[in-house]
């Protein structure tokens, strides 16, 4: 368990740099495909909880969710719409983002709803991880 808390925290400070480098000028902004969608993750009694930001897309059609080999994947496309002589600091292409899934996550039941431009993906907790046990160690000669 303490390496998977591990790998989401160092997940996490990378995740920080990317959207610090977003904040800089367009000289280096990441492309598209890099960009990753902004999260807030949190486990609720017996479910585990990933919120992500996607306004103005059509969950139908724009947006998808797939969950593998105790990852979550979340795509979205945003089609850039062309104005003469505008400015747009908006994010259009592909954005991903995949976040570990706990221990114990019962991929079969994922459920996901989309409302005022917050996806909610709820992946239930079927099973608490093994506790740790110690181990007696034989001592032959």
């Amino acid at each position: 368990m303490a390496t998977t808390l591990q790998h989401r925290d160092s997940r996490r400070q990378f995740a920080d740099l990317f959207d610090w480098a977003e904040g800089l000028p367009s000289l280096f902004t990441l492309p598209a495909t890099m960009r990753g969608v902004r999260i807030e993750e949190f486990t609720d009694e017996d479910k585990y909880v990933v919120r992500a930001e996607l306004p103005g897309l059509d969950p139908e059609k724009d947006i998808k969710v797939e969950v593998a080999n105790g990852m979550l994947t979340i795509s979205a496309t945003r089609q850039q719409e062309e104005h003469d002589g505008a400015r747009s600091e908006f994010h259009y292409g592909t954005l991903t983002r995949r976040v570990l899934l706990p221990d114990g996550a019962d991929e079969q039941a994922v459920v996901a709803k989309y409302t005022a431009g917050i996806l909610e993906v709820i992946v239930p907790i079927s099973a608490k991880p093994a506790e740790t046990r110690t181990v007696t160690i034989e001592h032959t000669d």
